[in-house]
């Protein structure tokens, strides 16, 4: 009697190592080697940038691009082709005009879940009525935070300050207008809406899938509950079945299912990574749930002080220290200092040395410059 085959089912989904996802990250994040991009193509293909200080964006990209200036990207706000608008997470952002008027509407969920937890202060408080004070107030000529909650205030005398504040935030997509935000100019920050500043009316409220498939482009491989994590939205997991189809999937060491573009990068993970320094707040550091493919799990708490977070650098593509960036007041000397949180051979200060000096050249105009090394850091 023939023996009959038995069908094995469909192969188990390859294991990516921890330092498998390091490369394939960072290559999307374009920290691999720098890229020719323009500043508004990286932007769009970053789906933003971390801007809850002025700085951080132009430091995001001069990590990644190939000979950033940056007033090409202080150029970009100032033709309002990029904003600055609170979207994923909850934190100000740098966008494309294009993802400002559509970004927001698709996290605008989480911003009303945000609003919850203020209705202490909200009591008695007409939201919808309140919305449209805030338009028409910023609409009217662009207003401080400050202004708003005092216009506010008068219509709702026993409301808590802050909590109308956090309510016009949350019910309108305001973006911080210029000077604000440009590269080498100061200004405080003036609110209107997005449709005002940008000229146009905000886009439909979309579908997740292809702001997902933007995600993994510049993040992947993720689980659902990376994407989860950096846009701040929940119940994705709809959006990635409706993907599967047109989607690769892995396993991490832990076993957590992970999707992928079909042909995205996934560099050996063997693949040199040279030295980078980044910004505080760079979205490489907070956009998975599971961050040990950038931060080593003993360094996890390392990268703030209280509320205060550092500027980080990459050794062999992994966190490993901080730094600082100290002008003189008429900005004719820079000092950048390295504080690593772990032993750093002769090569590696070598290299990281080398980087500083173009940090350095590339985003001061000091005609002195230097690199140091200081202790161990201990937050």
């Amino acid at each position: 009697m023939a023996s009959q085959k038995t069908d094995p089912g469909p192969a188990a989904p390859a294991v990516l190592s921890t330092r498998a996802l390091n490369r394939a990250t960072l290559a999307r994040q374009l920290l691999l080697r720098r890229t020719a991009m323009s500043a508004k193509d990286a932007v769009t293909h970053l789906v933003g940038l971390q801007a809850q200080n002025t700085k951080p964006p132009y430091y995001q990209l001069a990590a990644r691009l190939e000979g950033f200036d940056p007033e090409e990207l202080s150029g970009l706000m100032a033709s309002r082709e990029v904003g600055r608008i609170v979207t994923l997470r909850s934190t100000l952002h740098t966008h494309t005009a294009d993802d400002c008027l559509t970004l927001r509407p698709l996290v605008q969920p989480a911003r009303e879940r945000e609003l919850g937890l203020f209705q202490k202060g909200l009591t008695g408080v007409d939201l919808e009525r309140l919305a449209v004070m805030t338009r028409e107030l910023v609409e009217e000529r662009p207003r401080t935070l400050k202004e708003i909650r005092e216009a506010l205030l008068k219509e709702w005398p026993d409301a808590e300050p802050l909590a109308v504040g956090v309510a016009a935030r949350c019910l309108l997509p305001l973006v911080q207008v210029t000077p604000r935000g440009l590269w080498g100019q100061s200004g405080q920050v003036a609110l209107t809406t997005a449709e005002r500043w940008f000229g146009r009316e905000s886009e439909p409220v979309p579908a997740p899938d292809a702001t997902v498939l933007r995600y993994l482009a510049a993040f992947g491989p993720a689980s659902v509950k990376d994407t989860q994590t950096w846009c701040g939205l929940t119940r994705l997991r709809d959006a990635f079945e409706r993907l599967r189809p047109q989607l690769v999937t892995f396993r991490d060491a832990n076993g957590v299912e992970l999707f992928d573009l079909p042909e995205a990068p996934r560099p050996d993970e063997d693949t040199p990574a040279p030295p980078r320094f980044l910004p505080e707040y760079d979205n490489l550091l907070l956009s998975h749930a599971d961050r040990t493919r950038v931060v080593p799990a003993e360094y996890k708490t390392r990268t703030w002080t209280g509320s205060q977070s550092h500027s980080t650098f990459l050794v062999d593509g992994f966190l490993a220290g901080v730094w600082r960036l100290d002008e003189t007041k008429g900005g004719d000397a820079a000092t950048l200092t390295i504080e690593s949180f772990g032993a750093l051979t002769r090569a590696q200060r070598g290299v990281l040395a080398e980087e500083g000096e173009r940090v350095l050249t590339t985003m001061t105009s000091a005609g002195v410059r230097d690199v140091r090394f200081g202790g161990a850091f201990t937050a």
